[in-house]
């Protein structure tokens, strides 16, 4: 016993560090979701079981107006994101080379993000442009192409030429290959691509903040709201969020897409 021990031992240390680390990483958020229960404001002492944050929470218009808003934004970019994507795939199937032009999207993510809203901003007012929900969205999508064009472009380089080549000899045209194969074996890489551009767009605070004009999104709402303290209905409201996203993130990995992204 003793000998295995002494097998274990070099194993133990890296283990139980990293155990450690993300038990730190994660322990504010189990905090988080701890606290959402008590009957208490935060951060009071725990002093017994209660679900009135909750029932608060439901009956507190203004976090589902800004929910609803940030919904809207990052569904409508990333909606935009991947229909741009779309046709990029379908332009490299017909033939077409922008192999060259892919660098340009990596702007996006080199240039500092208070630079790009302070730019958009600069735009919109030079353009004469009122801010709201559609600035919003075009400043969410610019971002989001900088994460989607280039993966779904590597992706793309992927895939075997002959699948194509065997399609075409067989008498399918570019559109119907696209369609029957391409588009299907790009899939996972568009449900993942399209899963990052959401989560980036509804969490963005940055952009949102010198973008949105009187709009209202969630993050912005949660910075008016913790000015004066934190409330326990963002503690609800955390909790309710992370169990979404838990549960988005089991089910997409529950479809067992083994394909290589990056």
């Amino acid at each position: 016993m003793l000998n295995a021990f002494k097998k274990l031992r070099p194993q133990l240390f890296p283990t139980l560090f990293l155990f450690l680390v993300f038990f730190f990483l994660y322990l504010p958020i189990i905090i988080l979701l701890v606290f959402s229960f008590n009957t208490r404001e935060f951060p009071a002492p725990w002093e017994g079981f209660s679900l009135k944050w909750y029932y608060e929470l439901f009956h507190t218009p203004e976090i589902w107006v800004a929910f609803f808003n940030s919904c809207i934004v990052g569904i409508a970019s990333t909606f935009i994101c991947l229909t741009l994507a779309v046709f990029m795939i379908y332009f490299l199937a017909s033939g077409g080379k922008i192999g060259k032009f892919i660098p340009i999207f990596y702007g996006n993510l080199i240039i500092p993000e208070t630079v790009l809203a302070v730019g958009l901003l600069s735009y919109f007012s030079l353009m004469h442009i009122p801010l709201g929900l559609l600035t919003i969205i075009v400043a969410h999508t610019l971002v989001g192409l900088g994460f989607t064009i280039p993966i779904l472009y590597i992706r793309y380089r992927e895939l075997d030429p002959k699948i194509f080549e065997a399609s075409q000899t067989l008498g399918a045209s570019h559109k119907q290959t696209f369609t029957k194969i391409s588009l299907p074996l790009m899939t996972p890489a568009l449900i993942a691509t399209g899963l990052v551009t959401f989560i980036l767009s509804f969490d963005d605070f940055i952009l949102a903040y010198f973008t949105s004009g009187s709009s209202l999104t969630l993050s912005l709402y949660l910075l008016s709201s913790i000015r004066y303290g934190i409330s326990p209905i963002i503690n609800a409201l955390a909790s309710i969020l992370l169990i979404i996203t838990c549960t988005l993130v089991f089910l997409f990995f529950s479809l067992k897409t083994k394909t290589r992204i990056l």
